[in-house]
């Protein structure tokens, strides 16, 4: 029996134990983040429905507002190894995924190649800036976060479980930035917007910036208990009628689509993929485990729309020109596309 198979604690909890579990992690999670991070409830709830349902998350906002900060927090809190890439115009996907280098075996006095492994051999890694490096080196990300694996001269490895991708973008310096292609994107199960934050809430950030060093930031949930919450997320029950919800919309957010509102004919190219589906269900079971309850909603299919389908909506000339937004159509779709009638 391995060191991996030997039963623990984990193993003897029903899932209504193991969700109260879960429910008391993201408590002591939130007040680790609590320790450097001001207001962005949201924010911090939609990046732990991530981490518990297993997605990689694309956090954007203008410089200053702690996006970095965040995840390295959220690193810091869980027992897991982690691993920060800042992305630059001359970064190469070896330094990503690692390389071959020839050393001296110090046995036979001759050389071999030996695989050295790079940032991506990490449980949580903090792609910082993904969009100010070019799509080759971005490209070197695409296997990993959806097979969690690399192949790196033909040779394949396997990622160790959880591995999470956490990329931060700025969406106002657009100077040197090469856009995420269409494939990278889709793999962001959700894509965070991150805002100024309230007058009371900035002044308590300038205050605790400019006084004392915060509490130390503890791991407060293991590995195990990760892998474990990742689990019992999936055998969250979900009604049918909520997954055909979320197909619902994800389907009505294809343009020429059969019964696409008129509004997504004129100002989409490109609607969500089935990946915006498969998210949307996720997610939902995540957030209402996050929130105490055993089973999923309507509602959380509707506060998860938005993270889960703005960076799979692609705007047609049309609505650019015209300053229409992503968030703003799927507002709309929300408020367009009826829940089946049910008792939820």
């Amino acid at each position: 029996m391995t060191a991996s198979t030997v039963p623990t604690e984990l193993d003897t909890l029903d899932d209504a134990q193991l969700a109260d579990r879960l429910h008391a992690a993201s408590g002591r999670i939130t007040a680790e983040l609590r320790k450097v991070i001001v207001g962005q409830e949201q924010v911090v709830e939609q990046a732990l429905i991530a981490l518990f349902a297993g997605g990689n998350c694309l956090l954007v906002g203008v410089p200053g507002l702690a996006k970095t900060l965040l995840i390295s927090t959220l690193a810091r809190a869980l027992d897991l190894s982690f691993s920060r890439i800042q992305f630059t115009p001359d970064l190469m996907p070896s330094d990503v995924t690692g390389t071959d280098v020839i050393q001296d075996d110090p046995a036979t006095g001759q050389r071999r190649l030996a695989f050295m492994r790079g940032p991506v051999f990490a449980n949580v890694l903090l792609a910082d800036e993904i969009n100010r490096t070019p799509p080759k080196t971005q490209s070197a990300l695409l296997e990993a976060m959806q097979e969690k694996r690399v192949t790196v001269q033909g040779r394949t490895y396997t990622l160790e479980p959880p591995f999470f991708v956490f990329a931060t973008q700025n969406p106002i310096e657009l100077e040197g930035t090469y856009p995420l292609p269409e494939a990278q994107l889709d793999r962001f199960m959700l894509e965070v917007l991150l805002d100024y934050l309230p007058e009371e809430d900035e002044v308590a950030v300038v205050k605790g910036t400019t006084g004392l060093d915060p509490d130390e930031v503890r791991s407060v949930v293991s590995r195990a208990e990760i892998l474990a919450f990742q689990r019992v997320v999936r055998r969250v029950p979900v009604a049918d009628a909520v997954t055909r919800y979320a197909v619902a919309l994800t389907r009505a957010s294809r343009p020429r689509a059969a019964g696409s509102p008129d509004f997504i004919n004129e100002w989409l190219a490109y609607g969500a993929s089935v990946r915006a589906a498969q998210s949307l269900v996720l997610g939902a079971k995540a957030r209402a485990l996050l929130q105490g309850r055993s089973h999923a909603t309507y509602d959380d299919i509707k506060a998860l729309a938005a993270p889960v389908m703005r960076h799979r909506l692609i705007l047609n000339f049309k609505a650019q020109s015209e300053k229409v937004t992503t968030d703003s159509l799927i507002e709309r779709l929300v408020a367009t596309v009826a829940p089946p009638r049910s008792s939820l």
